[in-house]
C-alpha cells in the first residue's frame, strides 16, 4: 500500500519559515520524481517544486529564491524548506510521487501565513 504522509505545516507569521516533510512508503522511492503542489481556497492546484531522481529541481516562479526542495533517499523522505513566507503562500500543500503512469498524492498539510 502506497502512503505519502506530509507533516510540518502550521501557522506562521509573514517572513517566517516552515519545513515540510513527506514520508513515503510502499514505493521504490529513489525511482520516483517527487513534488510539492499546493491549493489555496478558490484556486486551482499548482506545482510548487519538483525534484527528479538525480536531484534536479524545478520551482514555480512565485517561490524561486524562497523555497528549497530536497530528498533523502535513505529515509524515503522529501522536504520543502519555505523561507520568507508570504500571506499568498497560504494553502494546503500536497506531496506527490510520480513514476511513469503511476501518480500518488498525500492527504496534504495546511500552511497558513498570517499575522
Amino acid at each position: 500500500q502506497v502512503q505519502l504522509v506530509e507533516s510540518g505545516g502550521g501557522l506562521v507569521q509573514p517572513g517566517g519559515s516552515l519545513r515540510l516533510s513527506c514520508a513515503a512508503s510502499g514505493i521504490r522511492f529513489r525511482t520516483y520524481v517527487m513534488a510539492w503542489n499546493r491549493q489555496a481556497p478558490g484556486k486551482q492546484r499548482e506545482l510548487v517544486a519538483s525534484i527528479t531522481t538525480d536531484g534536479s529541481t524545478n520551482y514555480a516562479d512565485s517561490v524561486k529564491g524562497r523555497f528549497t526542495i530536497s530528498r533523502d533517499n535513505a529515509k524515503n523522505t522529501v522536504y520543502l524548506q519555505m523561507n520568507s513566507l508570504k500571506p499568498e503562500d497560504t494553502a494546503v500543500y500536497y506531496c506527490n510521487a510520480r513514476y511513469s503512469w503511476l501518480d500518488y498524492r498525500g492527504q496534504g498539510t495546511q500552511v497558513t501565513v498570517s499575522s
